[in-house]
């Protein structure tokens, strides 16, 4: 008969491998280029809302005021400016995040995925 020392060291064994494989499991790929995607989405929206707003504008003005490529030149510019600085705050907000997460984990970037590694190094990071 089995001592009740090997099964409770059996089972401690059962719980590390566990853990073990839990940890080197492959993460899906389709979530990570989802999250990527949606990204990408967020900020090309951003951009052409603020363009969008910014034409509007400027042509509600020179329609109002006679003069029309003045405002709508000068506030499609501005919605432009403003669109390109909520995208950039957009993306050092998730630059921040993500950099949030390697500290909390303990990863550095070379424990990142290798589509990551790839995509830094065509970077020039």
């Amino acid at each position: 008969m089995s001592d009740p020392d090997d099964s409770e060291r059996l089972a401690r064994l059962d719980e590390r491998i566990a853990k073990l494989r839990a940890r080197d499991a492959p993460r899906p790929h389709q979530q990570e280029s989802y999250s990527q995607a949606q990204l990408a989405w967020r900020m090309v929206i951003e951009l052409v809302a603020g363009l969008a707003i910014g034409f509007g504008m400027g042509y509600g003005l020179d329609s109002l005021a006679g003069t029309m490529p003045v405002f709508l030149v000068l506030f499609t510019l501005l919605g432009l400016a403003a669109g390109i600085r909520t995208m950039m705050r957009s993306a050092r907000e998730v630059e921040q995040r993500d950099a949030g997460t390697t500290r909390e984990t303990g990863a550095t970037p070379e424990d990142a995925p290798e589509g990551a590694k790839e995509k830094r190094v065509e970077n020039g990071d």
